[in-house]
């Protein structure tokens, strides 16, 4: 030791600069018995990861996918997708997935998949919108690929960087189509944010099929119009390939209604092609309402997650509190920077709360971190309480 210089040894957070990707993609597609590969039963599944659709279309067990989803790659990438991954559920019969209890049957190992890939943001499944539709008594309307719809939104709200791109369904149209998506929204009310309906379906000289893949590259190829983050712009108002017209032409007045409705039409407009002129999720919280507002949401959460691992294997203590409010502070800065957030009406860009006011003592013996975040994404109208919690155990 020299002189009266003291040295002191502080703690630094290992830090996590590369942002989550928002852009990776995966389809999701059946294989029915006659298509099953050999050694692969009912309820496995086949992937592949491809980032172009000459790698899909040289895959070995390309055959075994059904048409949708083969379109769907093609669409994709089309429209500037990216990464995909390709997942072929084996299955007995549609049947299987008609209901919630075979349903989780047949597809828990997939979803298992999913789970243990973080960095899949967008879902779709282009052959659900050829199930059957039904209507009730009592003007009720269900789709037979609704369970299936459903747990893929549950788990999207799970897994914070997700969201479900759905189909309207074949044959629907009109005044029904804006009653069902009302109806499929209100049946999933707490987790509808998490998904948006497109319509009509497009075509490709003779060949009709599903929007979603065609947004599915829309939605990757917008966030890389802006990079480095891109995902504050909506999904909407830029030309799609691969599509000569649409199954339906919508007049303004029709476009302006199914909007409302909360069903993203897709619209010609003179001189510049398709176009999507929505960008709503099926959720009626007016905080919520905007693809472009949960996907940022999403993403930060997910962020922050991420950033903040490393806290769980240190110190439960304030000087712990305090340099974990200060890094979820430093990347809320970042995204405020870079055009994610809002001024809240007091004229506060974020706050981040993390002291022995909200981690009380019997938090801190369990293990458990408190941080209390408020921020309002672009596109809200007011700020959100985020109440983010670490460790445990």
């Amino acid at each position: 030791m020299l002189g009266n210089i003291i040295v002191q040894h502080g703690h630094r957070a290992p830090r996590n600069n590369a942002h989550v990707r928002c852009d990776i993609t995966a389809i999701i597609g059946f294989v029915l018995p006659d298509k099953h590969p050999e050694s692969v039963e009912t309820g496995e599944f086949l992937e592949v990861v491809v980032r172009g659709e000459p790698e899909f279309s040289n895959y070995e067990r390309v055959y075994v996918f059904d048409p949708a989803t083969k379109r769907a790659v093609h669409n994709f990438f089309r429209n500037g997708g990216d990464t995909v991954h390709v997942f072929g559920v084996c299955i007995d019969s549609l049947d299987d997935i008609q209901s919630s209890l075979s349903l989780e049957q047949v597809c828990g190992s997939l979803f298992h998949r999913l789970e243990s890939e973080e960095d899949i943001s967008l879902l779709l499944v282009p052959s659900l919108a050829y199930f059957g539709l039904h209507m009730l008594n009592d003007g009720t309307l269900t789709f037979d690929g609704e369970p299936l719809l459903t747990r893929l939104l549950q788990h999207c709200a799970i897994m914070n960087n997700r969201f479900l791109i759905i189909d309207a369904p074949q044959n629907l149209h009109d005044e029904l189509l804006i009653r069902w998506t009302k109806q499929f929204g209100l049946r999933n009310e707490k987790i509808s944010a998490y998904g948006a309906v497109y319509y009509p379906w497009l075509c490709d000289g003779e060949h009709t099929f599903p929007p979603s893949s065609v947004m599915a590259g829309v939605y990757v190829s917008v966030e890389k119009m802006h990079p480095p983050i891109g995902i504050q712009w909506p999904p909407a108002n830029v030309p799609v390939r691969g599509c000569t017209h649409s199954s339906i032409e919508l007049t303004h007045h029709e476009a302006k209604e199914l909007a409302l409705g909360h069903v993203n039409p897709i619209v010609l407009v003179p001189g510049q092609g398709m176009m999507p002129m929505g960008a709503r999720t099926l959720s009626k919280d007016p905080i919520f309402q905007q693809i472009n507002s949960r996907r940022i949401m999403n993403m930060i959460i997910e962020q922050i997650n991420r950033d903040t691992q490393w806290a769980v294997f240190e110190v439960n203590n304030p000087h712990l509190w305090t340099i974990v409010a200060r890094d979820i502070g430093s990347r809320l800065e970042e995204f405020w920077n870079l055009g994610l957030l809002e001024l809240s009406q007091e004229g506060e860009k974020y706050f981040v709360f993390c002291n022995e006011s909200n981690n009380p003592r019997h938090l801190l013996d369990a293990g458990y971190i408190n941080v209390e975040i408020r921020l309002q994404p672009v596109g809200t109208t007011e700020q959100i309480l985020i109440d983010f919690t670490l460790g445990g155990g």
